[in-house]
């Protein structure tokens, strides 16, 4: 989780260990015993390096060592501090910065060839005229179709800094269209969708904590509170986390005035701080329910953390994954960046929520150990240590050591897994269906309108069969027996694909939520609010 708030203690430019630009330039920033201590160990390096470029029999590119060096230290310390090549620094920064240089399409590769699924919103592509449907054929002359072309081709291909030219041969029917598109920014949702479950009760999916994620958030309870919500299902399942600041001021939309949101505690104490809540929240009474799984992570821990602690949302789901470790950004003078853990952080009863991590691979199997183990399926199944107990404000007892554990769990429901449905979604035979099914009607499904749509729609058996087909072009074999088996998942999503194909998230979420077991609980679970979080656990 990066840290960038205006809540935070910001880090000097200088921490450093000098662990890349120590080796270039030198560390004899201060003369106190740590740095001489550094001086030392980097001029044991050096030497290390020196050597090899002279003396080693094979020619070495001492650049790459001194990268996979960094690497290996860092893996030392703890499982989050990251180290980032300047190469990688533009893209590793796209989902945080809420936005990426491009062209501005969705798109799908449909048997080897580049299909535009939809020209974004506001984006370059739209500007000119391309439309869904189109077939990318060439970019800048170069072929790009029957080729097996990747995503990541693509990618590279059309992405580029703003203000520069590509050109682009789209197949549109049978002529073929070349446009010159100027890449420009295209904004990066972090807020998937925000809609009414019913007259009352809105509903928030967050993908992640982005330098966008608060403005989002606060149009969308407008939207839905002009619409008449009362209550609100926020669903954080899933999301990795990310800036800590956008997870503090979501807090605060819920909180009362004076609430500690979060702490964070580092070996200096400049590294500490702690955030409480303001009077600017908009919906400090509404009835609320977060929604988290094996997924949720870091910037969502914290908020979900904060609520729980208190007593101000029900937490619905499955034990989160439990980061609780503060990482900030050091520029290093090749360009690259330090992401180095320089605190911990804690919820509001005072309970760090990081799991051990002194195994390295043992952390690294934690959500499978767990599902191995029957956590996903049976509570009872997670045993906590009694010397991290903790209470809420209303003395509900709550653990530290490994993630958030939910007021309410949910199991996992293996019957909405289908591993013939993995392999129609891994060989695009179900978005290449749903994609040509939804241009092929479009007209007609827009004049019906989603709310329609969502209540008569039925994904026949004719449609069923004809997915199956595609499958079969796609080298998938047919599973008729799964697909009898699991009829409505399929067409749950079936149905789902197709209506964000015409509406986008809008009217994708409110089927795929039919599949998604743990909003479909939680939605049961307001009448029990007031009574789960003021119940005495002790």
């Amino acid at each position: 989780m990066n840290q960038n708030s205006k809540y935070q203690i910001r880090l000097p430019i200088v921490l450093c260990l000098g662990l890349a630009a120590g080796v270039f330039v030198g560390a004899t920033l201060n003369t106190d015993k740590h740095t001489t201590d550094v001086n030392q160990d980097i001029q044991k390096f050096r030497e290390v390096l020196t050597q090899i470029k002279q003396e080693y029999v094979d020619t070495v590119n001492t650049s790459e060592l001194v990268d996979d060096a960094i690497q290996h230290i860092l893996q030392k310390l703890d499982p989050h501090s990251a180290y980032i090549p300047a190469t990688d620094r533009i893209a590793a920064n796209e989902d945080l910065r809420g936005n990426f240089d491009g062209i501005g399409i969705e798109f799908n590769i449909f048997n080897d060839t580049i299909v535009v699924v939809s020209p974004l919103s506001g984006g370059p592509s739209e500007a000119l005229g391309i439309q869904s449907g189109d077939k990318i054929v060439k970019v800048d002359d170069k072929n790009m179709a029957g080729i097996g072309v990747t995503t990541t081709d693509v990618m590279k291909a059309l992405k580029g800094p703003r203000g520069t030219e590509v050109k682009v041969t789209i197949q549109r029917r049978e002529k073929q269209i070349d446009y010159n598109i100027i890449r420009d920014k295209i904004p990066q949702y972090s807020v998937d969708v925000a809609y009414m479950v019913d007259n009352e009760t809105g509903y928030i999916k967050v993908n992640r904590f982005s330098a966008t994620t608060y403005e989002e958030f606060q149009a969308s309870m407008k939207k839905l509170k002009d619409k008449g919500m009362k209550k609100l299902v926020l669903d954080l399942q899933g999301n990795p986390g990310g800036y800590m600041n956008m997870a503090i001021d979501m807090a605060d939309e819920f909180l009362a005035a004076g609430k500690r949101i979060v702490s964070q505690k580092g070996k200096e104490r400049k590294y500490n701080a702690e955030a409480l809540s303001t009077g600017k929240g908009d919906f400090e009474t509404g009835d609320l329910i977060v929604l988290v799984n094996e997924g949720s992570a870091s910037a969502s821990e914290i908020l979900a953390g904060a609520l729980q602690d208190n007593d101000r949302a029900l937490v619905v789901g499955r034990r989160s994954f439990g980061k609780g470790l503060v990482q900030s950004p050091f520029d290093i003078s090749d360009g690259s960046e330090l992401r180095l853990t320089i605190s911990r952080y804690y919820t509001p009863s005072g309970r760090s929520i990081q799991k051990p991590y002194e195994d390295e691979d043992e952390y690294s199997r934690d959500i499978i150990s767990r599902y191995n183990h029957g956590e996903f399926f049976h509570a009872d199944s997670i045993k906590f240590n009694d010397t991290l107990k903790y209470l809420t404000m209303n003395g509900r007892k709550v653990y530290g050591g490994g993630g958030i554990m939910p007021d309410y769990f949910v199991p996992l429901d293996t019957s909405l897994n289908s591993h013939y449905l993995n392999e129609l979604y891994t060989s695009t035979a179900i978005q290449e269906y749903t994609f040509k099914y939804a241009e092929d009607h479009k007209e007609q499904l827009e004049q019906k309108g989603l709310e329609q749509y969502l209540r008569k729609f039925v994904v026949t058996d004719d449609m069923l069969a004809e997915l199956m087909r595609v499958g079969e072009r796609n080298k998938v074999k047919a599973d008729r027996e799964e697909l009898r088996e699991k009829k409505k998942l399929f067409q749950v999503h079936v149905k789902a694909q197709i209506a964000r194909k015409v509406w986008g998230n809008e009217g994708f979420y409110p089927v795929y939520n039919e599949t998604n077991e743990v909003f479909q609980q939680a939605v049961k679970l307001f009448d029990r609010i007031p009574a789960e979080l003021d119940r005495s656990k002790l």
